[in-house]
């Protein structure tokens, strides 16, 4: 039941996070010089949309980390922290599945 569970997991987070890089691309769009918001607003915007910008490459790295996940899912290795090669717990891979190292070794 793990097993499934943990593909379950895997591809409910590749969607979410299709999702949320899609709204992130919506958002960081230009900011176009006609609108007349105002210059501080303007400058809002701008910062507004550099961190959004930043938080759409976070969110397509964890997307590339999470397809990569379910592509090694079936091979021998998954589960095991690249690191020490010990066993990642199972409460850490259904909250992160994208980590490929145990808590220890990612600090």
């Amino acid at each position: 039941m793990k097993v499934d569970e943990i593909r379950k997991k895997i591809e409910e987070e590749i969607a979410k996070t299709e999702q949320l890089i899609a709204d992130y691309k919506e958002q960081s769009k230009p900011v176009a010089l006609d609108n007349s918001i105002g210059r501080i607003s303007r400058m809002d915007a701008i910062n507004n949309k550099s961190i959004t910008e930043s938080a759409l490459r976070q969110a397509e790295a964890k997307l590339s980390k999470l397809h990569q996940a379910l592509d090694n899912f079936d091979k021998p290795g998954f589960g095991l922290c690249i690191k020490c090669k010990q066993p990642i717990p199972i409460g850490r891979i259904l909250l992160m599945p994208e980590s490929n190292k145990c808590v220890n070794c990612a600090r």
